[in-house]
C-alpha cells in the first residue's frame, strides 16, 4: 500500500530575526525519531513502524539564501506532493516556511481552518523591514482572506501592533494566562496545524531560538494536538534549533509530536 503521510523536511532559517540554526533541525528530528530510547507507536497505539502509513521523503535542497527563491521552491515542492492526494508534515526550519506551505495547501484544499501553537502570534505586517520573517506569516496568509479561520494557542507576547492584527483578521486566541477552554476547540474546515515548538515552556524544549518562560508542558501540546474537534490533513514542527538543546532532549519532544501528527492525520482520513 502506497504511504497516505509524507514527512519533508525544510531546511531554510533565513529569515529568522534573532538566531539562527533551526534549519539544522531536520536531521536530529529524525534521528530521535528512531532512537533505541524509544519506539514508533503513537499515543493512539497505532504501529508507525508498519508499511503503508508514512514516507519520508527527505529534504527540500536550496541552492542560496534568496527568500523569495526559496519560498518557491517550498511551495512547489509541498504542491507536487499533495496534488497526488496525499497529506503531509513538513519538517522546518523557522516559522517562515509555514507561509509558502500553507499557500500549497490552499491552493489544493480552496480554504482550511488553522490551529497555530505557539508562544507568538507571528502576525507582524513587517519586522526588520522583512515582510517575510518568521514572524509574519499567519500576516501574510490571513491577509489573502483564503483561510476560514485561524486560531492559536499559547500565546504569550501580544504586543500592540500584533493585538491590533489579531482584531483585524479576526484571529480568535488562547493566551496562556486564560488557557482553559482548549477541549472545546471545534473546526468546520478541513485543519492545518502549525507547531512552533517555543509554544512549550523552555522547561520542557529548551532547544528554541526564543525563550518565552511561562509556557505549555507536553502534556497539554500533545493533548491539544490529539484533542480538538475536526479532521487535520496537515502540519509543520517548526523553530528547533539544536545550537539551544541540551541532551537532544527538544530533538525528542519534537520527534514524539511528530509521532502523534502523523497518527492523528491518519486516523482522520482513514
Amino acid at each position: 500500500m502506497k504511504p497516505s503521510i509524507k514527512v519533508i523536511g525544510v531546511p531554510d532559517d533565513i529569515n529568522s530575526s534573532f538566531m539562527r540554526g533551526s534549519k539544522n533541525a531536520p536531521p536530529l528530528i529524525r534521528e530521535a525519531l528512531y532512537s533505541d530510547s524509544s519506539n514508533l507507536f503513537s499515543e493512539s497505539g497505532l504501529d508507525l513502524y508498519q508499511n503503508g502509513i508514512w514516507e519520508d521523503l527527505g529534504d527540500i535542497e536550496f541552492s542560496g539564501e534568496v527568500a523569495v527563491e526559496n519560498f518557491k521552491k517550498i511551495k512547489t515542492s509541498i504542491k507536487d506532493v499533495l496534488a497526488t492526494g496525499q497529506k503531509l508534515v513538513a519538517l522546518g526550519g523557522d516559522h517562515s516556511i509555514s507561509w509558502p506551505i500553507l499557500d500549497a495547501h490552499l491552493d489544493i484544499w480552496n480554504t482550511l481552518d488553522i490551529l497555530h501553537i505557539d508562544a507568538h502570534p507571528d502576525l507582524y505586517d513587517n519586522l526588520l523591514d522583512n515582510k517575510l520573517s518568521h514572524a509574519s506569516p499567519f500576516a501574510r496568509i490571513m491577509e489573502t482572506g483564503r483561510a476560514n479561520r485561524l486560531v492559536q494557542v499559547g500565546i504569550r507576547t501580544l504586543n500592540k501592533h500584533q493585538r491590533e492584527q489579531a482584531e483585524k483578521f479576526g484571529v480568535e486566541i488562547y493566551q496562556m494566562r486564560n488557557i482553559e477552554g482548549l477541549s472545546a476547540i471545534s473546526f468546520s474546515k478541513p485543519v492545518y496545524c502549525s507547531i512552533d515548538v517555543d509554544a512549550l515552556d523552555p522547561a520542557y524544549a529548551p532547544g528554541v531560538s526564543h525563550f518565552e518562560p511561562g509556557g505549555l508542558s507536553t502534556r497539554q501540546l500533545i493533548d491539544c494536538i490529539n484533542g480538538f474537534k475536526g479532521r487535520l490533513i496537515g502540519a509543520d514542527i517548526v523553530e528547533y534549533n539544536p545550537k539551544r538543546d541540551f541532551h537532544n532532549l527538544t530533538a525528542m519532544v519534537a520527534a514524539k509530536l511528530l509521532k502523534e501528527v502523523i497518527a492523528r492525520i491518519y486516523h482522520d482520513n482513514r
